[in-house]
């Protein structure tokens, strides 16, 4: 155990100022420490079991929609599986792994990962060249792919527990559970901070990020409908009743981007990449006292708002009157208005609203979705339109046209959209997508673990536990 390390000086800021500079900062122990009983890996049942009325615990489940969405007659759980297995072959990482890799961080994992978070995993993100490089770099390490790679996302955990979660993981799920949760132990916050450094104590930025803390929620909310185990609901309620009150607008119900004061001062920058319907449905039933479903209401009013003021896509970033604006956050500077790399997680998250529960909103923003690219791709989902970043508004800026090859995530994108009727679509990119292979390379993590999230929901591994 350490009991006084400063920090070595790094050039991290708030997840909204990326140009903003850390300071030292002496490591402590956290504020406090989590009963014993919340940290025990909760045991598999064999049947999902809901608590009796009567049990502390217990929740009214939703009304099921009696049928899910038609999938393509191509979908085949067994490629999905396989995507799955190349990403956490290379992606995904373990504690004692790690140790090999970082050898002389290995040593101070513990000031962290404590044995109520043990065991644990990571999943790892890309090589960074830019703002932090600085941060990620670990030179002294067994590993030279690993060089540059050692930090963490919270938006990669959240997926990733999503992931383990509709793969039957149990204890890769349950290892980044324990990641999120020492993290948040620590540094004494309710919300996953958003970048983290491999297992270690040194500080990264504890802001968080909305999209993450609604993936980590919902999986957790799914964990116990299907599990049974109540530590599961526990910890998800406390996320979403950070959420409300910090990323949640009081005014309008959007959801902000992250809880820092610089995504709600003066003219918030909105990003509907981070809206998950489903979340949103499963947090109306197990926290009844916060108004989810006019959260649900508003952004589906905001969404189709902005669709219909553009071209048919979305901007990567809109203000509240439905218009595409920069974050100024140094990310989107020439892309904001393009359907671009936060949007490409739109289709997912509607298609998995449809999926699931058949909102005719949902249809709605996919239907236009579709007859959008279809036109542009002429009814094949093989043609180079699929590699355009299209613009929201050809008035603010024109399409981004420079892509040489349609990359495989936004190939899943489209494809999505065809959930909403059109079967031919739907069946043609399906087996497509099937035959696509992950990168696996130090500059994939965005892209292989959205072609996994895509190709597992596509190939029907999404299944509702008992009771949703």
């Amino acid at each position: 155990m350490i009991s006084k390390k400063i920090l070595l000086p790094v050039l991290v800021g708030s997840a909204f100022y990326l140009g903003a500079c850390g300071s030292e900062n002496t490591p402590t122990a956290p504020a406090q420490t989590p009963a014993s009983a919340s940290s025990m890996l909760p045991v598999p049942m064999s049947t999902p079991v809901i608590p009796p009325a009567s049990s502390a615990a217990a929740v009214v489940p939703p009304t099921p929609v009696a049928n899910y969405a038609t999938l393509a007659t191509t979908a085949n759980p067994a490629f999905a599986m396989n995507h799955y297995a190349q990403w956490q072959s290379y992606h995904f990482m373990t504690e004692e792994a790690e140790m090999v890799n970082y050898p002389t961080l290995a040593g101070e994992f513990n000031v962290v990962f404590t044995p109520e978070y043990l065991p644990a995993g990571r999943v790892v993100w890309s090589n960074q060249t830019g703002y932090y490089k600085t941060l990620c770099s670990v030179p002294e390490t067994a590993n030279s792919t690993m060089k540059f790679r050692g930090c963490t996302v919270s938006e990669g955990i959240g997926y990733g527990m999503l992931l383990a979660y509709f793969n039957n993981d149990l204890d890769s799920y349950n290892r980044m559970w324990n990641y999120s949760r020492a993290y948040r132990a620590y540094n004494n916050v309710r919300l996953t901070p958003w970048i983290t450094k491999s297992f270690h104590w040194e500080q990264g930025d504890n802001s968080s990020a909305t999209d993450a803390d609604l993936d980590i929620a919902t999986s957790l909310i799914l964990m116990y409908y299907k599990t049974g185990v109540a530590t599961y609901l526990a910890d998800a309620l406390t996320i979403i009743n950070a959420l409300w009150e910090l990323e949640v607008n009081p005014t309008n119900l959007l959801l902000y981007s992250g809880d820092q004061d610089a995504w709600k001062v003066g003219n918030p920058a909105y990003n509907l990449s981070y809206f998950s319907p489903v979340a949103l449905r499963l947090f109306a039933v197990v926290d009844p006292a916060h108004n989810w479903t006019g959260v649900l209401d508003a952004m589906y009013a905001y969404m189709q708002l902005v669709q219909s003021l553009g071209t048919g896509v979305f901007p990567d970033w809109s203000d509240a009157t439905g218009n595409a604006i920069d974050p100024n956050n140094g990310s989107a500077k020439d892309t904001y208005y393009t359907f671009n790399k936060e949007s490409v997680r739109i289709p997912w998250r509607i298609a998995w609203d449809y999926y699931w529960y058949q909102d005719p909103r949902a249809l709605a923003v996919l239907s236009q979705l579709n007859e959008f690219i279809v036109k542009k791709a002429s009814g094949n989902p093989d043609d180079m339109a699929l590699s355009i970043n299209y613009s929201w508004n050809l008035a603010v800026g024109a399409d981004y046209t420079k892509n040489t090859v349609v990359s495989s995530q936004w190939y899943a994108a489209w494809c999505a959209t065809g959930i909403a009727g059109n079967a031919a679509w739907l069946n043609a990119c399906t087996n497509g997508l099937n035959t696509k292979v992950l990168t696996n390379s130090g500059q994939s993590y965005f892209s292989d673990i959205l072609i996994a999230l895509y190709s597992s929901m596509l190939n029907g591994m999404f299944q509702r536990p008992a009771g949703i």
